[in-house]
This record gives C-alpha cells, structure tokens and sequence, in this order.
C-alpha cells in the first residue's frame, strides 16, 4: 500500500509538454465550453485541475487527447501540434499518454492481467515484454496478488487500481486522471492519489481533474480551476481561493 504523501518534491522541469494559446471552444449547440485558454504544464509537473460543472474542464481534457478539436488558438502535446493534426496521427498522440476514467472501463471478460495487457496488445509490444511490464506495472500498484482475477472479484479501489496500472504499462510521459477518485471511497482515494504522486515523482506528468477539494489541500500540487470556459486561478502548492 503506498504511503499517504502531503507534499512531493516536483521533478526537474524539463519542457512544457501541454502548451494552450488563445485556445477557445464552441460547439456547435452554441456553448462557449473554453474562452482564449492560455496555459503552459512543463515535464514533470502534477497538476489538479478544478472547477464547478460545466466549468470547461471535460472539454480541456478532451482538447488534449484530440477526442475535440479547438475552434481558435494553438495546442500542442508531447510535441504534437494538435491544431492542425491529421486523424492518422490521433493514435500516436494517444500513445505518449495514459488514460484512467472515472468509471474504471475495465472488460469484465478478461481478468486483471488481461486488461492491463490490452494496452500493449494495442500498440503491437511482444508477448515477452507484455509479460514483464505488465508484471511490472501491476507491483506497483499493489496488485501483484490479483493477476487472475477478475473485475468482479474486485473492490471499486482495486479496481480503479487496474486501470492506473493500463494506464503506466506503456510508460507514458503523461497519464491523465479523469476524476480518479469519484467512485472510490475517501480511503482509496487518498490512496489512489498517493500512487499517482509516488508516479509523478518518478518522473511522469500528471494531470487530474477533481472535484474533491480535500485532496487538493492535502497534497498540494499545482491547481489550475476553471470557470465559464476561463481560467481563474493557477496556483502552486494546492491553494484555492
């Protein structure tokens, strides 16, 4: 089980790796989800990200995954430039992230290697490498027991855990965190984020959206909150106003 960690010390910055530029959003409803964006995350950086519903945080994260493409302003990730990204190159993209969803999205089919396997299936790795990573990856979750299992034998943290370790298998330099913790309880969800900070201090960025300002607090990270599609405070070390 991983330590409960308030503090970290943030890696060396190295580059910006999320880089918005008079980023704005429209969709075609006529909601004004994000409104000239201007923001730079560097390599290596843990970042919350906050804001009430509808604040435009969904529409961020899915401006950097290219699931949504801006109507104005410049993005680039991992030293792709998203605004003028050919659909081919959407996949590689992908490949330099890890996801974790709210809702796990585990294959309730496969069992617990099975599912962290998938992620290496998909980018064509050797079985003898998805052997050893995902080995690998499941240790550091604290899952290294729970290889055979299957979803359903698990708990809802046991479970978020699985897809935190899809998410490492591939070593990404940046795993993006879509309300990790909202359907664990408060426990695992002090846990869960221990892991994502013991992650972050080895090196990969991270970047979580959360409603749960208790863990914001907590473990002071950088927070950038949202409101109206705009950005109203970024702060270091997990103040709020």
């Amino acid at each position: 089980m991983a330590e409960f960690l308030t503090e970290s010390a943030s890696p060396a910055v190295e580059r910006p790796i999320i880089e918005f530029r008079g980023v704005s959003k429209t969709y075609q409803t006529g909601t004004h989800a994000l409104e000239d964006v201007n923001i730079t995350i560097h390599n290596g950086e843990f970042v919350f990200v906050v804001g009430s519903s509808g604040a435009g945080k969904s529409t961020f994260m899915k401006l950097i995954m290219r699931e949504e493409k801006a109507n104005t302003g410049m993005i680039t990730v991992n030293g792709f430039n998203l605004t003028n990204m050919r659909r081919k190159q959407v996949p590689m993209l992908r490949r330099t992230m890890g996801i974790v969803f709210q809702d796990f999205r585990l294959i309730p089919n496969m069992n617990v290697f099975q599912n962290v396997a998938f992620a290496m299936h998909v980018v064509g790795a050797s079985n003898r490498d998805i052997r050893r990573e995902v080995s690998k990856a499941l240790s550091k979750v604290g899952l290294g027991n729970k290889a055979r299992s299957m979803p359903a034998q698990l708990s809802g943290g046991e479970q978020q855990r699985v897809g935190l370790a899809r998410a490492l298998v591939n070593s990404p330099d940046l795993i993006i965190a879509d309300e990790p913790t909202g359907n664990v309880d408060p426990n695992m969800s002090y846990e869960i984020v221990s892991l994502l900070t013991e992650i972050n201090q080895r090196g990969t960025t991270i970047l979580m959206v959360t409603h749960d300002h208790n863990l914001v607090r907590d473990f002071r990270h950088r927070v950038i909150m949202l409101d109206n599609g705009k950005i109203v405070a970024d702060n270091a070390g997990g103040a709020l106003q």
